[in-house]
């Protein structure tokens, strides 16, 4: 996937000290889901990212998980996910992280819509995304590219999160 700024593209082993900087960041490892803790080391990030392009054979699509890279320098600057969502795997879930030093510039935004499009475009109807009260950031990107607040659920991993939805119907160009 291509949008103005950034490729979506799969993950590739040699991604792991890009990756390491995102998912081994203390920052960025807060707001993760329970399922994955921050990563500790360049070895252990060399293993989940095989995991994930194992991992990533056996989706259908629209789903995936693909490294983040800004086109102006192919720098990876972080992840994107859209994955069934647990527990009943029906939803897809989208969401991303990415380096502290890439936060605030429209990233967040410009990848959700590229993967939202990308969604949408293999006959999905709508997405979700799950949050952490108190992820202020996350939850403003997803107002500002069109989802919706849908309330907040218990049933994920046992933690409240709050949940977002989108639709085609609502989906809002981000420019900026």
């Amino acid at each position: 996937m291509v949008s103005e700024r950034l490729i979506l593209r799969a993950w590739r082993v040699d991604d792991a000290p890009a990756a390491l900087a995102v998912y081994g960041h203390a920052d960025v490892a807060r707001w993760l889901s329970p399922e994955l803790d921050r990563v500790p080391d360049l070895a252990a990030m060399r293993l989940l990212v095989q995991h994930w392009i194992a991992e990533g054979a056996r989706f259908a699509l629209p789903a995936g998980r693909w490294a983040i890279v800004r086109r102006e320098d192919d720098q990876v600057i972080g992840g994107a996910i859209l994955l069934p969502l647990p527990p009943g795997n029906d939803d897809l879930e989208i969401g991303w992280q990415l380096r502290p030093d890439s936060w605030g510039n429209g990233f967040a935004a410009e990848s959700t819509l590229a993967l939202a499009e990308w969604a949408f475009a293999h006959d999905v109807n709508e997405i979700f995304a799950v949050v952490r009260p108190g992820n202020i950031r996350a939850a403003a990107v997803l107002r500002r590219v069109g989802m919706q607040w849908v309330g907040e659920t218990g049933k994920y991993f046992g933690l409240t999160l709050q949940v977002f939805r989108l639709r085609l119907a609502d989906i809002h160009h981000y420019k900026g």
